[in-house]
């Protein structure tokens, strides 16, 4: 909150990395300061991080995937439509912007930017759109350390693995090996000037939030205005929360939920879990379209789903993060530090099915294929979504569809590859297996018609998993609530404030999901 001490300080906090960045002079110091950015987290070239072995989910593998673009995704550097143009356009505008606040002339932050987005665009087209990394069989590659460099041998990946401090380990995922090619190609044939430029950007554009109001407000000019048509920035302090969130989560999750979270409604909210599991059970065994014994496997994984509410069992030690007052800059890139450190020891060592991957007061939800479980922060388990004070069928509506959301997601298009123990194992008849896909195309089909903004039209196909949970997420919770309804004898024309129980389901549901969006948050995002 201390604008006046961040204005004082100017951009002294950048100059170190970015003279290191001034002083690459050849591929080992271009490999030993991409290193250095990921382990403050700034995301340049590639990512590394650990992931369960697809094979063994109970075990962590390393593994390599596309990133370092500053565009959402793939397709926004190759969109024809005027509006994908303009967006480019100024997004170029907005690197060169932002060289300039740094102290470039125009002329020289112009090539710059020019360079930068040459760069990002080559990894653009050496990377997977988002619809085709909605199978989770195209994400993996299993590679030994010697094939690794035969595929990209112009950036050394062993001597980056020591770099970053990574366990020992033989075999890794590599995500999009094509990318992983193009990493090499730019390491071999850029020029030294281009990639210089190319890594100062990632780490300019990483560290804006931090920095002097002109660079703040350039940076939400791009990210907020353009892309999402936010019309002005979120007050200071819910910005300071959000940062405090991202950066020391459960430390600040720790007196959230001491202030806000009780034993009833994580009671409630567990109550409705199995309930809504109930009506899972129910409605897998009265498909006609599927056979036994797919339907037996179905029943096993839906069994072995974890249940996670509120928050985690165990703190996270923050103690060795060292949080000076008077330094937002640093706090955030030593906390940086701390959380990619945290990750990448994570390599070769069995999975914490304890963990969680969402802070308890963040207001969303998640199912995690690869461990089986559901999981609701505390955040999300209050009004709208959830209220102790509120009746079942409200709660049902609200909250009970997003449980039944979750829930369907481990058997929607790509939840249902993985098996109960959260390996990526084909568990059905093939026959079955055709049948899902044959019906799922009545969902991409009726929402790939949808038109959120005229000139958009929706990606079935992308938003198939989505579009799957929230419809079976609230038929589960419909029904689950008919079904409580009935074991206590009330009938569902029952009114209470006027309301019928069905009726107060579904106003529930609506007013969960009431919210105000720019057009311009869809445009971009929702085409093909």
């Amino acid at each position: 909150m201390n604008e006046a001490g961040i204005e004082a300080r100017g951009t002294t906090p950048l100059q170190p990395e970015l003279d290191r960045i001034a002083q690459i002079k050849d591929q080992r110091g271009l490999l030993n300061e991409v290193a250095r950015l990921h382990k403050f987290q700034v995301d340049a070239f590639f990512g590394f991080s650990p992931l369960p072995d697809p094979q063994n989910a109970a075990m962590n593998i390393a593994n390599l995937d596309q990133a370092g673009l500053g565009l959402p995704e793939k397709d926004f550097y190759f969109r024809t439509d005027k509006k994908s143009e303009e967006i480019r356009q100024k997004y170029v505008a907005h690197i060169a912007k932002m060289f300039t606040l740094l102290g470039a002339t125009p002329a020289d932050a112009a090539q710059k930017a020019t360079a930068v987005m040459a760069i990002e665009t080559g990894l653009a087209k050496a990377s997977l759109d988002v619809t085709a990394r909605r199978d989770p069989q195209s994400l993996i590659h299993s590679l030994s350390k010697q094939e690794l460099a035969a595929l990209s041998p112009h950036f050394n990946f062993d001597e980056y693995f020591v770099q970053v401090q990574s366990p020992e380990f033989s075999k890794l995922n590599v995500a999009v090996p094509d990318f992983m090619k193009q990493v090499s190609v730019f390491a071999a044939g850029q020029s030294l000037a281009d990639l210089r430029d190319y890594l100062s950007w990632r780490y300019l554009s990483a560290s804006a939030r931090m920095l002097p109001k002109a660079f703040f407000d350039e940076n939400f000019d791009f990210f907020g205005r353009t892309l999402t048509g936010a019309l002005e920035q979120k007050p200071r302090w819910k910005r300071c929360v959000a940062r405090t969130d991202d950066e020391l989560g459960e430390a600040l999750g720790r007196k959230f939920v001491e202030k806000t979270f009780g034993a009833e409604g994580k009671q409630r909210t567990l109550d409705m879990v199995h309930e809504i599991e109930h009506e899972m059970a129910v409605d897998i065994e009265a498909l006609t379209w599927m056979s036994p014994a797919t339907k037996k496997e179905a029943q096993v994984k839906l069994q072995a789903v974890a249940n996670k509410i509120g928050y985690p069992d165990q703190w996270r030690d923050y103690s060795t993060v060292k949080i000076d007052a008077g330094d937002f800059f640093g706090n955030w890139y030593r906390a940086n530090e701390f959380e990619s450190h945290r990750q990448t020891v994570k390599i070769a060592k069995a999975v914490d099915r304890n963990e969680w991957g969402m802070t308890p007061p963040t207001v969303n939800a998640y199912y995690d294929p690869t461990q089986n479980n559901i999981n609701f922060p505390a955040g999300i388990l209050q009004p709208p979504f959830f209220s102790n004070q509120s009746g079942d069928p409200a709660n049902y509506g609200a909250i009970g569809a997003v449980i039944g959301h979750e829930l369907t997601h481990g058997f929607d298009d790509e939840g249902r590859q993985y098996d109960a123990k959260g390996n990526l194992k084909d568990w059905w008849q093939k026959s079955d297996a055709d049948e899902f896909v044959k019906l799922s195309e009545c969902f991409v089909n009726e929402y790939g018609g949808f038109s959120p903004v005229t000139g958009v039209e929706l990606n079935g196909k992308l938003t198939l998993g989505e579009n799957a949970a929230d419809n079976g997420g609230i038929r589960l919770a419909y029904l689950a609530l008919l079904d409580d309804l009935t074991k206590k004898s009330v009938v569902v024309s029952t009114k209470v404030d006027g309301y019928t129980e069905d009726q107060q389901f579904f106003l529930g549901f609506a007013q969960a999901w009431c919210e105000n969006q720019r057009p311009e948050v869809c445009t971009p995002l929702c085409s093909d």
